[in-house]
């Protein structure tokens, strides 16, 4: 269904908005306060109804809950002055007032869905820089923490054609905890960015989750982070499961050409933030899956708009470039997994090979796959997700 309002347009079936010809970046959780405010447009909406409705039940402050109303706001050009489109009924909730155009069309490709994105429980803690940082927990098990990656968002994530898969399978044998590192997601978005502050980030939700020992799974740039913690708290980590990670940034490589793959990867990126008709974000989304769908590269957009902003994208990037952890590899003393595609674009295999080698006992895992993110459906997948669970479950 579309909806058209004054120079929006609301696509239900693609969970899209868009103002005048520009794709508006919301957040899953405020899109859903939109979509119920349209559709009970007829009467004004108590805070009870929206708790009930998006957050499924769930205690939700009230700061919470005027900061999503604040956010839809600002998605459809209103605000809390204006309230054209938006109004609040003092004492009573607040109701949508603005004149709508409904048309039916198919959608291309429904969202994916998962009864653990509506299970899982956010809650937020503060670094030691004094960072707010955002975390979930969902499922059941042996406690399992993910070191953030690049680009994370606690809710869009579990929407994600690329990410949703794994999740999934995780959460449905383990107790899976994640975070958004700062700068992105559901964490503060203002923030010193920094490799140092990335694992302060890590020890803040190790410390607010009630977990002695567990497993870390880190991908790409979280592989630096779960080595960096374990070497640090060899105590506290029962197993260790690195994917597509690295030990050494592009400019700790020893190599002109790599610190070259480095500055291109930061132009592509910069130049072509979110914006899925770009070639120059075509370019970058197909480094981290050539094999990649129209409709998942969409979604590689789609997470940029809604994770952080292009500026902060870059800072993350330039940070990640000087990563160096590798002398820290030999210190690691508990079981650990390295998965590594074979034809990798993003993190070249020697990385995965170089990490392998350097922690005593680890065992290398190479998968057949030109992604850096590995996609459900393709061959490698099922190996991939399997030799995971395996190492967990032994």
């Amino acid at each position: 269904m579309q909806i058209g309002f004054e120079d929006c347009l609301l696509d239900t079936d693609r969970r899209e908005l868009r103002r005048g010809n520009q794709l508006v970046a919301i957040e899953p959780q405020v899109l859903d306060v939109l979509i119920y405010l349209i559709e009970n447009r007829d009467r004004v909406v108590s805070k009870d109804d929206l708790i009930a409705s998006v957050w499924r039940g769930r205690i939700v402050s009230d700061s919470t809950l005027d900061s999503r109303i604040n956010a839809v706001r600002k998605a459809i050009g209103d605000s809390g002055e204006q309230q054209e489109l938006v109004r609040t009924i003092p004492r009573k909730g607040v109701r949508f007032v603005g004149s709508i155009e409904e048309r039916k069309e198919q959608a291309e490709m429904p969202a994916p869905s998962s009864d653990f994105a509506h299970k899982q429980e956010i809650s937020f803690c503060q670094s030691a820089d004094k960072i707010n940082i955002a975390y979930a927990e969902v499922g059941n098990g042996p406690t399992l923490i993910k070191a953030a990656n690049w680009l994370t968002h606690l809710e869009y994530d579990w929407e994600s054609p690329i990410w949703s898969p794994l999740l999934q399978r995780l959460a449905g044998k383990n107790r899976l905890i994640r975070y958004d590192t700062r700068g992105t997601g559901l964490s503060d978005r203002k923030a010193e960015i920094s490799f140092d502050g990335f694992v302060r980030d890590f020890e803040s939700v190790v410390e607010a989750v009630d977990a002695d020992r567990f497993a870390i799974l880190g991908i790409s740039q979280g592989a630096a982070v779960a080595v960096d913690y374990t070497a640090a708290h060899p105590e506290r980590v029962a197993k260790l499961v690195l994917y597509g990670g690295y030990a050494q940034g592009r400019n700790k490589r020893g190599s002109a050409d790599e610190v070259d793959k480095g500055r291109l990867f930061l132009s592509l990126m910069q130049h072509g933030w979110a914006d899925e008709h770009s070639a120059f974000m075509r370019a970058f989304s197909s480094l981290f899956i050539p094999n990649g769908t129209p409709e998942q590269h969409k979604w590689f957009a789609d997470l940029q708009h809604w994770t952080t902003t292009a500026e902060t994208g870059a800072r993350i990037r330039r940070a990640c470039n000087d990563i160096d952890v590798a002398e820290l590899l030999p210190r690691i003393q508990v079981p650990t997994l390295v998965l590594h595609t074979r034809h990798d674009n993003v993190v070249p295999l020697e990385q995965g090979r170089l990490i392998a080698a350097s922690i005593p006992n680890a065992r290398l895992v190479t998968l057949e796959s030109n992604n850096h993110l590995l996609l459900a459906g393709e061959p490698a997948w099922e190996k991939f997700i399997g030799e995971i669970e395996a190492f967990l479950a032994s």
